[in-house]
């Protein structure tokens, strides 16, 4: 992997967009676009865009069980089984 070929001048953007759309999806790669030297924004494919947003949503989802087990907001699997088990019951 060439990280040089993956930094691009907003320049470039603007007169080869469809050559950029063209490698973010065949190395699925993100592109960092640059304005006057400095990183601006990132071209991304959609897949790999959606892959990370799941990514991300997952942390997140472990994050908070995480803090959820801290605080002891938390029940064993015998404990939900057990409750589930008597609402079944119940509906019999």
């Amino acid at each position: 992997m060439n990280i040089a070929t993956d930094i691009k001048p907003v320049s470039y953007l603007k007169s080869k967009s469809a050559d950029l759309l063209k490698q973010v999806n065949e190395t699925h790669r993100p592109v960092i676009i640059t304005q006057n030297g400095e990183p601006k924004a990132v071209l991304q494919d959609t897949k790999s865009y959606e892959n990370m947003r799941n990514a991300i949503g997952m942390l997140k989802l472990i994050s908070q069980s995480e803090e959820d087990i801290k605080k002891g907001k938390s029940k064993t699997q015998k404990e939900v089984f057990d409750k589930l088990e008597t609402l079944l019951k119940k509906k019999r």
